[in-house]
């Protein structure tokens, strides 16, 4: 089963045709048939491809071999878009893949968006409003469009923007407080201020919800290691290696920011990965640490 909710790029669509915006590589006839043949539902009920979508509602499409094929040719999965609007979308990124090009990064986050759109016919200038680490998985805004670009790249920059972190770290951590220190940053010596408050602990670790004030490079990682409390699985930060972690268990879940065009207010959750959660399970966090 493939599954996801209907955003605003996709109301008001009869919903093949939000089903070709998510899938675009399906050719509108066979996405008519899934549906003429009861594989789509919204909700609990089986839909037609007629029926007019609503924001929020939860599409659910039966797989098939045709489908999955499809499916694998996309450069962005239905499920990594967490929100999409005329002028933005949000993406889950995984671990592992770099935001922009560099040596030995061919394949970016950003060469993905734009060869997706492509396959919509949308053609304009995209790019990422702001960034995360190759080895932090987790939410990536992108404008759509030069004048979007520009309007959500001067909000980030008067701190319009809001973004919180999961983090597990090594030792136990009770109590809320702020991360106050220089962190190295392009050469120069910075002021950084990241805000930390503990959601569940086991003897050895925490899992931490973390909120930059500041968005200096490797700030998080930098600071929660010069605290003596390193991400679990982040080497570069004498960080411990557990389960044989290929990353640092740090994941962007909450991006908060304004439309371009009418300044609203969203918020998008991004879930997090499969393996950061198995490893929650296995260090034996309660099982409420698994519903954020």
């Amino acid at each position: 089963m493939t599954q996801w909710q209907i955003n605003l790029r996709e109301e008001n669509l009869l919903l093949h045709e939000a089903l070709a915006l998510r899938v675009p590589t399906a050719p509108t006839a066979f996405l008519r048939q899934i549906c003429k043949k009861q594989r789509v539902t919204v909700g609990d009920d089986i839909a037609e491809a007629s029926r007019l979508t609503r924001v929020g509602e939860t599409i659910a499409v039966k797989n098939s071999k045709r489908w999955l094929e499809c499916i694998e040719k996309l450069p962005v999965k239905p499920e990594q878009i967490l929100y999409e609007d005329s002028e933005s979308i949000v993406l889950n990124k995984p671990a592992s893949l770099a935001i922009h090009r560099a040596v030995g990064h061919e394949d970016n986050l950003l060469h993905r968006v734009q060869d997706f759109l492509s396959l919509r016919k949308e053609n304009f200038q995209v790019s990422p409003i702001h960034r995360l680490d190759i080895g932090t998985s987790g939410a990536v805004l992108f404008g759509k469009g030069r004048a979007a670009i520009s309007k959500l790249g001067q909000m980030l920059i008067a701190g319009q923007f809001s973004k919180s972190y999961l983090a597990v770290v090594s030792g136990k951590l009770i109590e809320s407080g702020v991360l106050d220190s220089e962190v190295p940053a392009k050469g120069k010596i910075k002021e950084a201020l990241t805000r930390y408050m503990p959601l569940a602990s086991t003897e050895n670790y925490t899992l931490l919800e973390l909120q930059l004030v500041t968005g200096r490079h490797h700030q998080i990682r930098h600071q929660l290691a010069v605290s003596g409390h390193p991400i679990i699985g982040d080497l570069r930060y004498r960080g411990e290696l557990i389960n044989e972690l290929e990353r640092p268990f740090l994941h962007c879940y909450q991006l908060s920011f304004p439309r371009s065009n009418d300044e609203r207010a969203i918020t998008v959750k991004a879930p997090l990965p499969k393996g950061l959660t198995q490893l929650l399970v296995a260090l034996q966090f309660a099982p409420e640490a698994l519903e954020l």
